[in-house]
């Protein structure tokens, strides 16, 4: 079956279902962005089937009869105005939150549901998850273990098809008592040790350890005025322990000191990183530690500043935290600092899926082009995050989850938000045109 730039995409999503183990899908597609590096196959065969991708190759290099089915002698579509590419990667999102609203009351009130309210409220999120094309999450931390309910969920069909996607969390993230994070965080005071700390993280199901190591940004007085909570040994001693468990960290961190004590302690990636400098970046891209900027929950600050009642000094403190944050992002990406994308969705009105496609086109506008950008959210994660399954890349083995789009996000990143199918071990959805 041959279809040449077809206007509805339900006749393509309807085939693309229609793999089985016996007989695969053999796509013949204009556009092939694997995730792997900034290099785009052009006029690519892609064979799938439910599990994984059984090959990738240039319009020279077809798959071989071991791959196919009986019979399969041609492509199954041809599709040369159409763009693949992996599902996207979150990889900083708080799923017990809800990011839609912007008044302080509203997200107060949320906050006071119980564990199991709360998680009601998160699992329909994977819906717009997907719908955005967002199909890994690496949770970034709740007390209530709403996000190790929910990675328990998508574990569940153990190696095989899935309807959500890939998620882990870390638990509850780890803090100071009476210090910023409470809302995601039980504190370190609870244990002997660091060390406990962990081992207590690890029995309860966490995939790796999330450490609060500063505050957050004084939006009035335009920088991080509280001190860091970490010092540099007492995170060396969390970094450590979580590695004699084979777990990674992540750490929240904003403020110069608070930024090099995080370095320092040689965690493996810093979450935020407002404030970060040149000379910082560069000891990040020695020691191979990602970075996940989060422009989108600051950017917001500043696009709603009417409905979070900033004047025009705040606002000015906005956008020149804003606009250093991006310069700073682009200095990252020149010099080779792993840079990752991640929205902080759940964050005040950062909203899951639509928050993340606003976090790539802040990343575009900051002067990153689009395939960086796409690498950043797709196989730059797949390479830095310890994912317990190959996604994040459209190669031999890897999971059949990818986009299948016309159009071209690979030149522009908002072209995401566009019509599209996205394939899900062996499932096909139609996803029309998104409006966030």
């Amino acid at each position: 079956m041959a279809i040449h730039s077809p206007a509805d995409l339900a006749e393509i999503a309807e085939l693309v279902g229609r793999n089985t183990g016996d007989r695969p899908v053999w796509l013949r597609v204009g556009r092939l962005f694997d995730g792997s590096g900034y290099d785009v196959l052009a006029d690519a065969h892609l064979v799938f089937d439910p599990l994984r991708i059984r090959h990738v190759g240039r319009a020279d290099d077809p798959p071989s009869s071991s791959v196919l089915g009986p019979q399969q002698t041609g492509p199954d579509l041809e599709l040369p105005d159409f763009t693949v590419l992996p599902g996207l990667i979150e990889a900083h999102a708080h799923l017990f939150l809800d990011g839609d609203p912007v008044d302080h009351q509203v997200r107060q009130q949320y906050l006071q549901l119980d564990a199991g309210q709360l998680l009601k409220q998160a699992k329909p999120r994977w819906e717009r998850l997907i719908q955005c094309g967002v199909l890994a999450v690496r949770d970034a931390g709740d007390k209530d273990g709403i996000g190790l309910a929910m990675a328990a969920d998508c574990r569940a069909a153990g190696g095989q098809v899935s309807t959500t996607g890939y998620l882990d969390s870390p638990g509850a993230a780890i803090h100071h008592q009476k210090r910023y994070g409470s809302f995601m965080s039980r504190p370190l005071e609870e244990f002997d040790s660091p060390a406990a700390c962990v081992q207590d993280r690890i029995h309860a199901g966490a995939h790796r350890i999330k450490l609060i190591a500063t505050g957050i940004i004084n939006f009035k007085a335009g920088k991080v005025t509280a001190p860091p909570q970490m010092e540099v040994e007492e995170l060396k001693a969390f970094v450590d322990a979580a590695r004699a468990h084979g777990k990674q960290t992540f750490a929240h961190a904003s403020g110069t000191d608070g930024v090099q004590n995080v370095i320092d302690s040689g965690v493996t990636t810093v979450e935020h990183g407002y404030f970060v400098t040149h000379d910082q970046l560069s000891q990040m891209r020695d020691q191979n530690i990602g970075w996940v900027p989060t422009i989108a929950p600051v950017r917001i600050q500043f696009d709603r500043a009417d409905d979070m009642g900033w004047n025009e000094e705040i606002q000015s403190h906005l956008r020149r935290i804003v606009e250093d944050h991006q310069k700073m992002l682009i200095h990252a990406q020149q010099i080779g600092v792993p840079v990752i994308a991640g929205s902080d969705a759940g964050s005040c009105g950062v909203p899951h899926g639509y928050g993340f496609l606003r976090e790539l086109e802040l990343m575009q506008d900051s002067g990153m082009t689009a395939i960086e950008v796409l690498r950043s959210a797709t196989g730059r994660g797949a390479e830095m995050l310890d994912f317990h399954e190959p996604i994040g890349r459209i190669s031999d083995g890897s999971r059949s989850r990818f986009l299948l789009t016309p159009h071209n996000p690979l030149s522009d990143v908002g072209e995401l938000w566009l019509p599209k199918i996205i394939a899900l071990d062996g499932g096909s959805t139609v996803v029309g045109r998104l409006s966030g």
